[in-house]
């Protein structure tokens, strides 16, 4: 190969690099702010190797990360590329369109990191090209579709986004037979359990959670808002006393109960502001979980953690509502099969029945270890 020949590809292969370190500070970026329900998005503007500026989309009704970016660069956005982790809006909602922006901005390349899985009007991209604006798409496009899975599965299947979070022992167990769980993880684990709850916009357990363990459910470790706490209480078995029941203008609750429960336990709760919602139940009287998603989908909650017990981890991955699984390990054994064990569902005669994770991560949190991944379907 001549070198006339090699040079434009090797500076091909040096901006497509470039091109992936900069998707990769904006996917970072995304990260940021409390945008639900619109998704995270997150824009970076630089010239080669040198950032401008970067910008993230900080709540739904806030100018959107490009917008924010450019705002930043001003005048210097001019010729330089924009790095955005989802492809630019061409529509009017609560902001006028991010490809107005961007046009007017004097940017010469966009580089996308997905397309827009719910987009009301097409062609951002085929827009920006007819301005003359250089167009780049799908730069690290699975973490950039990670990154919106939450947000595609609230606005295409009307359902909020799953994650189930627990911690567990090396032989799978949440808690002792009696119902202790305190602390199976680290204070460096317990930190990011508060952080994921601060990222999400409800957290939910079963009755059996509240009785045995008294949760609060709320942000304590890590700054953030505090999610919308939820409980799945077919009769109303939730006492009056415990920390859920205690309702404040940061601290609201929501339970879910049958038809049937007690009135008088209904008034009660009703009393003490819990806000109560009956949906369907089956044959065994357990909660339609996709009634009970359908209606927090109503409320716009976009991403729900589930902190179990085990039960309910069952009835989650059983009736495939489950998105994601984050499981903290802690280097104990309770060596006791009466423990309780991660999620109890239907018997299973084969390994090819089990619950298996879609390329997972494995890190360190502390003396832990996090794994976690999509749910496979």
């Amino acid at each position: 190969m001549s070198r006339g020949r090699r040079a434009p590809e090797l500076a091909a292969q040096q901006q497509a690099e470039i091109d992936r370190a900069m998707m990769a500070r904006a996917l970072r970026e995304a990260r940021k702010g409390r945008p639900s329900p619109n998704p995270h998005v997150g824009a970076v503007i630089a010239r080669g190797e040198r950032v401008i500026s970067v910008g993230h989309h900080p709540f739904a009704g806030g100018p959107h990360a490009e917008v924010v970016a450019l705002g930043a660069a001003g005048k210097r956005a001019r010729g330089a590329t924009l790095y955005v982790t989802l492809e630019p809006c061409n529509h009017h909602g609560r902001t006028p369109p991010c490809t107005d922006a961007v046009i007017a901005s004097g940017v010469a390349r966009v580089v996308t990191g997905c397309a827009d899985p719910a987009v009301k009007v097409p062609g951002g991209r085929a827009r920006l090209r007819r301005a003359g604006i250089e167009v780049v798409s799908n730069v690290r496009e699975p973490e950039a579709r990670a990154q919106v899975a939450d947000f595609t599965k609230f606005t295409l299947r009307e359902l909020p986004y799953v994650t189930l979070k627990a911690a567990v022992t090396l032989d799978g167990r949440i808690a002792a037979r009696s119902g202790d769980s305190k602390w199976i993880s680290s204070v460096q684990a317990r930190r990011y359990a508060h952080r994921m709850r601060a990222e999400s916009d409800a957290v939910l357990v079963g009755a059996g959670t509240v009785q045995h363990d008294d949760p609060q459910l709320t942000v304590r470790m890590v700054r953030g808002p505090q999610p919308l706490r939820v409980v799945l209480d077919p009769s109303l078995r939730t006492p009056l006393k415990s920390q859920i029941a205690r309702v404040s203008a940061r601290n609201r609750t929501l339970i879910f109960h049958a038809k049937g429960a007690s009135e008088r336990r209904k008034q009660a709760l009703l009393a003490r502001g819990v806000e109560l919602v009956e949906v369907r139940s089956d044959r065994h009287g357990r909660l339609v979980l996709r009634s009970v998603l359908r209606e927090l989908w109503r409320r716009n909650v976009v991403r729900l953690l589930v902190e179990g017990g085990s039960r309910v981890h069952g009835a989650f991955l059983e009736s495939g509502l489950a998105d994601h699984l984050a499981v903290v390990v802690a280097a104990r054994v309770l060596a006791d099969p009466g423990a309780v064990p991660l999620a109890s569902g239907a018997p299973k005669r084969r390994l090819a029945q089990a619950f298996s994770l879609v390329r997972p991560s494995i890190r360190r949190i502390g003396p832990d270890v996090l794994i976690e991944g999509e749910i496979a379907r």
